[in-house]
């Protein structure tokens, strides 16, 4: 009889991606705890799908509610997706009136290159060196992990990505000013060759880039530089959307930025397939008018219905405000944990996003790290790890995590600490 894990590499490709030198076979999720076959409990630091916590009651009965009354594509008129989408824009600013829905983080940063591309007449696109963004083919252009079959385009120009303990610039001060003259040197060349600029793309979070520490105001002359050549500003609030920030409900508001376009996905519908596009009218009805664009999935009345519940909880619980409490109060103890263990270089993040970098003997402990996400693992605590050398444990849990959880997390992150070192 072969394993899941024979059956998974036969039907889905040996390739497929699992986390951890032993997977996970899960069976159920509750709030921020995963159970896997064999009835152990996890505590899910990782996930930020679930954002309301795995199998939230309240969207589970708006999906099965829906479900028994109507399913069926947006060319037929129906309230539920002009209901949810009135609540979604009224927590943007900056005439951010209008959405395109769609199934998945991918899909919406396709779109929105698109929206750049109709709305300015030019093809450029700059995003930074080190991030993620999508699996489309338009998208995978702008990915770090692995370079496209034929390589890059010539419309794409990547710049350095801002970086906690090995700054743009060579200098946390300079930084700033660096990652802008990257965004002016880009804007030339892209100018020179003929392309133009049509956006600049980035994680106002820079979450895959490892989520450094930046202060507002941070992209302001990089902004300056894309909108004096007639480009747009796409903001992909996929990961820090949604309040798991703390401060804000959305990453450019932390940051300051004024993006035109906004792309969504992930914790939009707490693991239905959902995500969307946030702009404003105009970029929309250009976008129309230059494609031919439907989506037959996109914002159909289950998926709507789905992603109004989330809406609805993160406001009744007050999950951006658990947020802020609880992650300012995980850092806490993170710090005082780095202050055991040398080998944390530094502990940051903002709510529910944020981490741990090790390094040892003066640079990145990549290999620790990935002992420590399966050490964590054996522990009963899923985590993982991100940044140019995967050298910093990565937390981003369900937004209903606690101060309980919390201190389970360090706990746990103690002792394995001990075990690997």
């Amino acid at each position: 009889m072969p394993t899941a894990i024979e059956r998974r590499a036969r039907l889905l490709g040996p390739h497929m991606t699992t986390f951890y030198r032993e997977p996970v076979h899960v069976e159920r999720g509750e709030g921020v705890w995963l159970w896997d076959t064999d009835g152990r409990k996890y505590l899910d630091c990782y996930n930020n799908v679930p954002h309301v916590g795995h199998c939230h009651p309240r969207v589970v009965e708006a999906i099965c509610r829906q479900a028994g009354m109507l399913n069926t594509h947006t060319r037929y008129v129906h309230d539920m997706i002009l209901d949810y989408g009135e609540a979604l824009v009224s927590k943007f600013d900056h005439s951010l009136s209008s959405l395109l829905m769609v199934c998945s983080g991918s899909e919406a940063n396709d779109v929105a290159l698109r929206m750049a591309q109709a709305m300015t007449g030019k093809t450029g696109i700059i995003g930074t060196d080190n991030t993620y963004h999508g699996n489309t083919t338009a998208v995978s252009q702008l990915n770090a992990s692995k370079v496209p079959i034929g390589g890059y385009q010539p419309h794409v120009r990547k710049v350095s990505a801002p970086d906690n303990l090995m700054p743009v610039g060579g200098t946390r001060a300079g930084q700033a000013e660096a990652f802008a003259k990257g965004v002016e040197q880009a804007v030339t060349e892209l100018e020179e060759s003929g392309h133009g600029v049509s956006a600049l793309i980035i994680c106002p979070y820079f979450a895959n880039e490892g989520f450094p520490t930046l202060e507002r105001g941070f992209m302001d002359r990089a902004i300056d530089a894309v909108r004096k050549a007639g480009g747009l500003i796409i903001a992909d609030e996929v990961q820090p959307g949604f309040g798991r920030i703390g401060s804000h409900w959305w990453g450019h508001e932390k940051l300051g930025c004024t993006p035109d376009i906004v792309t969504l996905g992930k914790p939009m519908a707490n693991g239905h397939p959902v995500a969307a596009v946030v702009t404003r009218h105009e970029i929309l009805t250009t976008f129309q008018e230059a494609f031919k664009y439907f989506n037959t999935f996109g914002g159909n009345p289950v998926s709507a219905a789905a992603a109004h519940a989330v809406l609805n909880v993160i406001e009744d619980e007050k999950l951006v405000e658990n947020a802020r409490d609880v992650g300012a109060y995980a850092v806490g103890l993170l710090s005082d944990l780095a202050a055991r263990h040398d080998v944390i270089a530094d502990v940051r993040g903002s709510g529910l996003f944020f981490g741990a970098e090790l390094w040892r003997d003066g640079k990145p402990a990549t290999e620790l790290c990935a002992a420590m996400v399966d050490e964590m693992r054996d522990r009963g605590v899923l985590l993982h790890s991100v940044g140019r050398f995967s050298q910093t444990l990565k937390v981003r849990p369900p937004c209903v995590f606690n101060r309980d959880n919390a201190d389970q997390l360090v706990q746990v992150m103690d002792d394995a600490l001990g075990a690997v070192k």
